[in-house]
Parts: C-alpha cells; sequence; structure tokens
C-alpha cells in the first residue's frame, strides 16, 4: 500500500464515542454490503454501532483505541477490548469484541500496530494463563488471515445475528504468555 498518510493510535475514551460508532458503521458496511442483506447492515449497525453502546462498553471497563490519520485526526478503524460475551470464554478471558479499518488502510502497518496495542493490554490486564477471543464470520478470508498471522487459532464456532438473519463465525483465541 502506497500513499498512507501521517498516522496514530490513541487511547479512546466516551467522548470519542460518536468516531468509534461512525467508524464502526463504516467499515462493517465496507465490509458485508453486496455479501449480507442492506437492510440488516443497517439494522446491525443501528443497534450495535451506535455511539451509546460504545458508551456503554466503555463505563463497564471495555478499553478502545482509535486509529486516526492527518489532516486532522481523521477516524480510520479502532479496536474494543472488553469482558467476553462468548460462550467459549474461561477466567481470565478477554474479547476482542472488534478490530475495524477501514479497506484503504488494510495492509499498511496500522492493522498490526492496533494488534500490539490489544496484546500489550490484555497481557498486562491478565492475572493468570488467558487469551484473546474473537468472533469472526467463517468466509472473511482476509480477516482470518490476519488473525492467523497474530497466533489466532479456532477455538469453536457460533452463531450471529445480523439484523434478524444469523450467519456462522469462528470463534478464535490467541494464547497470552
Amino acid at each position: 500500500m502506497t500513499d498512507i498518510p501521517i498516522w496514530r493510535i490513541r487511547p479512546a475514551g466516551p467522548d470519542d464515542a460518536d468516531a468509534l460508532s461512525l467508524v464502526a458503521s463504516a467499515t462493517f458496511l465496507e465490509s458485508f454490503a453486496g455479501f449480507i442483506d442492506g437492510g440488516g447492515l443497517v439494522t446491525h449497525c443501528i443497534r450495535q454501532h451506535s455511539a451509546d453502546v460504545y458508551r456503554a462498553y466503555l463505563a463497564k471497563g471495555a478499553r478502545a483505541w482509535l486509529a486516526e490519520v492527518e489532516p486532522g485526526h481523521a477516524p480510520i478503524g479502532y479496536a474494543l477490548l472488553c469482558e467476553p460475551e462468548l460462550e467459549q470464554a474461561q477466567p481470565g478471558d478477554i474479547e476482542l469484541k472488534r478490530i475495524y479499518l477501514l479497506s484503504r488502510f488494510q495492509g499498511s502497518a496500522i492493522a498490526g500496530a492496533l494488534m500490539r496495542n490489544i496484546r500489550e493490554a490484555a497481557t498486562a490486564q491478565a492475572t493468570e494463563p488467558s487469551r484473546v477471543l474473537l468472533g469472526v464470520k467463517n468466509d472473511n478470508l482476509r480477516a482470518l488471515a490476519f488473525y492467523a498471522k497474530h497466533g489466532f487459532e479456532t477455538i469453536g464456532t457460533r452463531r450471529f445475528d445480523v439484523g434478524g438473519t444469523t450467519y456462522d463465525d469462528y470463534v478464535l483465541a490467541l494464547r497470552l504468555a
């Protein structure tokens, strides 16, 4: 990838909920339009990616990082770690609820930098051997390759609802030392 502008990743807080919501909806639509029902996508984004949803996660102790580019620190991606909501979770696990990056910036160093933030935060938080868990659509080959590159392994499956239609996801885990 060429012509990547100056970028940064910074911790995100409740004041960033609007930016998190906007990037979440934009990247979700960008990734799945044409593969998942359009009405379902819109419903999912309204329900699962509103600013209030992000404020609630952060109020419950979730941690988020926002990727931004110049000029003006425009939001282009983010990551969110939270208490696990996956049934495969064990004591000490944490969930990578979301890691999204606009497609124009995929393949750059930004996604790897987001993943480093996640690993460092999860490792620092671990009080016992634990894992980072996530769910990913089972046919999202690009995401699956990215997670495999970073050491995630498939540990199960789940059904995931997007606007009233269920899809198959893999549940992946990264064991922390």
